[in-house]
């Protein structure tokens, strides 16, 4: 079967026709709805192709390689991710390093507005699970963590878009690169938390705790340098 026949959409499907059909396919064959439809490896296959069908770029690949008669394998790897943000890092020290901001503008610019930022995200997040544990499968619940999740990604896109725009100094490479690192990790755990609102499966949920916790730590490790 095609990734589009697991989700039961036209191969012209538009994402949110895609997103909605997954929705609906993995709410009816979860192990915890308790009925009679539950199916642990009709999950295992609606994942495997959301992620790919899910992702414009991996979406266009995929139909390239059905068109071709291929096998495309697409694998989703953080260590993966943590490495090209590495990469990146390094390529953006190299060329902003030399238009660095003085002390005290980089941190009144931005550290302590990232640092409080960073705090909105995570901070939530324990009570925003408790609040959903109560029911994952109740729909305004569901609606409320999603809510928290965009604001989330909102607040990231302004954290991005803040550390890009201001170089730091060089004496100060150690806190940006921790800050550099806490963001890949927070929006790494934002995608692992908005897989589990599409699909229910609370690995996705433990893992985005794990991940927000790691990038709790390095905020810790940036502070902890003054």
């Amino acid at each position: 079967m095609s990734y589009y026949q697991v989700l039961q959409v036209h191969s012209q499907a538009t994402q949110q026709e895609i997103k909605q059909s997954y929705r609906r396919l993995a709410k009816l064959f979860h192990p915890d709805t308790q009925t009679s439809s539950a199916n642990n490896q009709k999950i295992i296959e609606l994942n495997k192709a959301y992620e790919v069908l899910s992702n414009p770029k991996n979406r266009r690949q995929y139909d390239y390689e059905m068109q071709s008669g291929m096998n495309g394998q697409f694998i989703s790897d953080t260590q993966e991710r943590t490495a090209q943000a590495t990469r990146q890092y390094h390529h953006y020290r190299r060329t902003k390093g030399s238009e660095g901001l003085s002390y005290q503008e980089w941190m009144q610019k931005v550290y302590h507005p990232s640092d409080r930022l960073i705090c909105q995200i995570i901070q939530p997040l324990t009570s925003e699970i408790e609040n959903l544990a109560a029911d994952p499968f109740d729909d305004q619940l569901l609606e409320d963590f999603q809510q928290y999740l965009e604001e989330c990604g909102q607040y990231l896109q302004l954290l991005q878009q803040k550390f890009s725009a201001y170089p730091n100094p060089p004496q100060l490479a150690n806190v940006a690169a921790n800050l550099y690192y806490c963001l890949n990790h927070l929006g790494d755990g934002i995608k692992e938390l908005e897989w589990f609102t599409l699909n229910y499966d609370e690995h996705y949920l433990h893992t985005g705790q794990e991940i927000f916790r790691i990038a709790e730590r390095l905020r810790y490790e940036a502070s902890s340098q003054f």
